[in-house]
C-alpha cells in the first residue's frame, strides 16, 4: 500500500534541483515569462516559498513510496490562518516510469488525510491548461475550477 513519507534532505535537493528548470519551462510555455529570465524567476519564487527549505513552517514535503520504491512527491502548505483553514499544493509529480499506474490518483487521496488531520476545510492547486492529464484527474476526484486565467497571444 503506498504510503507519503516525510522528504528526506537528499530527496528535498533532487526536488529542488528539478523543481526550478521545470516551473521555467511551464511558465515559459504558458507565455508568462520570457526564457531570458524564467530560471531566476523560478528560483526566486521558490526561494521565497520555501526560505528555511525542508525546515519552512507551515510546508509539508512528501515522498511517495509503494514498497521502499519511491514512485513520487507532493508539497502541501498550511494556510490555517484563513478563516476556513486551508491548504495549496504546489507542486505533485510522480515519477515517469510509474505514471498511469494510480499512483497521482493515490498522491492526491493520501494528501487529503493529512490535511483534514491538520484541521484543514479545502485544498487548492494550481494547473497549467496545457496539462490536460493533471486536469482530467483532479477533475475526477472532486476538484473544481474556482478562478481562471486566460490569455490571447497577440501576433
Amino acid at each position: 500500500m503506498p504510503k507519503l513519507v516525510p522528504m528526506t534532505q537528499t530527496e528535498y535537493e533532487a526536488f529542488y534541483a528539478r523543481l526550478i528548470p521545470e516551473y521555467a519551462a511551464d511558465n515559459v510555455k504558458a507565455g508568462y515569462w520570457d526564457e531570458s529570465e524564467a530560471l531566476e524567476k523560478s528560483r526566486k519564487q521558490t526561494e521565497s516559498l520555501l526560505p528555511q527549505g525542508l525546515q519552512t513552517r507551515d510546508h509539508y514535503l512528501y515522498t511517495l513510496y509503494d514498497g521502499d520504491e519511491a514512485v513520487g512527491l507532493i508539497w502541501l502548505r498550511a494556510e490555517m490562518d484563513r478563516p476556513k483553514k486551508s491548504g495549496f499544493i504546489f507542486d505533485v509529480v510522480i515519477d515517469e516510469k510509474f505514471r498511469g499506474k494510480g499512483y497521482g490518483k493515490q498522491i492526491m487521496l493520501l494528501i487529503e488525510e493529512k490535511a483534514r488531520e491538520l484541521g484543514m476545510q479545502s485544498i487548492g492547486l494550481h494547473v497549467f491548461a496545457s496539462n490536460k492529464v493533471a486536469r482530467n484527474l483532479y477533475e475526477s476526484i472532486g476538484y473544481e475550477v474556482s478562478s481562471l486565467n486566460m490569455i490571447k497571444i497577440l501576433e
